[in-house]
């Protein structure tokens, strides 16, 4: 049964909050060499049970909507089948998204409290967004935005709990992350295509056509690198973090297998999966940057 419920939150893919919350507190260490262990612990806790919710209520209204009943499921996308094969019930699976939500804007109270308006913003973003996500907010086209949205959101306040600042490295940082992150939601929307669109949903692919969306994908990082690289060279970032850039090869690899194959289900599954390992592992090496500087230091 753990591993259902493992399934149905979708573990693997909780690290894109990981790598969010670490960039903040890594970015956040290399500029004051400091930081608030509970706070850290407290902020992974409640981004985590957020990230856990929303990929839960998504399941739960996927399957009410009859989109992951008709959508070809792959490793990648489709939804993860625990409700279509009866695995758990619905309202279970609801009221433990409902569950996260609750938990996350806990501790996100709590932050309001230590440290305030900010913090309420944020949290107040995040738990509307949350819980329309999977209806108003992908109905309208905007999944792709509140992704990006989302891990900027992370970033910003997780650096801000920690430093009780909003900074332009902060920013900058969010953009790069969120983006990264929302490129995976992207590519994974193609298989769906079909699926999603019978059901009303109206996803950034349907918006403009799978040959057309299959060419926005280089937008994704050339955003993300575009910013590190002017990061560096506003010394806004270590001259380490375009080590990020290392990943250029597999983010080309996989751009050219989405235009190739957007619509073959099956040929594309492993340029979504090379993808999904861009993302995080350009995130990672992002957040490794700043704590190289540091770690030559002792």
């Amino acid at each position: 049964m753990l591993s259902v419920w493992f399934r149905v939150i979708r573990v693997r893919f909780l690290l894109a909050s990981i790598i969010a919350v670490s960039t903040a507190l890594s970015l956040n260490w290399w500029m004051h060499s400091s930081i608030d262990i509970f706070d850290a612990i407290l902020t992974f806790a409640g981004v985590m049970a957020l990230h856990a919710s929303v990929d839960l209520l998504n399941d739960y209204w996927d399957f009410k909507r009859g989109i992951d009943t008709i959508t070809k499921r792959t490793k990648m996308s489709g939804g993860t089948g625990v409700l279509p094969e009866g695995l758990l019930k619905p309202s279970t699976v609801y009221r433990a998204g409902v569950a996260f939500l609750i938990i996350g804007s806990l501790v996100g109270s709590y932050f309001v409290i230590t440290d305030g308006i900010i913090i309420a913003i944020i949290l107040g973003f995040a738990i509307l967004s949350i819980y329309f996500y999977s209806t108003k907010i992908v109905d309208s086209g905007l999944g792709e935005f509140f992704v990006a949205v989302k891990g900027s959101m992370i970033v910003i306040g997780t650096f801000f709990i920690q430093s009780g600042q909003i900074t332009l490295e902060s920013i900058f940082a969010g953009i790069i992350i969120g983006t990264l992150s929302s490129m995976v939601l992207f590519i994974a929307s193609f298989p769906d295509h079909d699926a999603d669109k019978s059901k009303g949903r109206k996803t950034l692919v349907i918006s403009v056509g799978k040959q057309k969306a299959s060419r926005l994908f280089w937008v994704f990082p050339i955003i993300s690198f575009t910013v590190i690289i002017i990061g560096v060279s506003m010394e806004l970032f270590p001259y380490l973090s375009l080590i990020s850039l290392f990943t250029i090869p597999l983010m080309i690899k996989s751009g050219l297998g989405l235009q190739k194959n957007y619509d073959s289900v099956d040929e594309l599954v492993p340029f979504m999966s090379s993808t999904l390992m861009f993302s995080r592992i350009t995130g990672v090496l992002f957040v490794i940057s700043f704590l190289i500087p540091l770690l030559l230091e002792f």
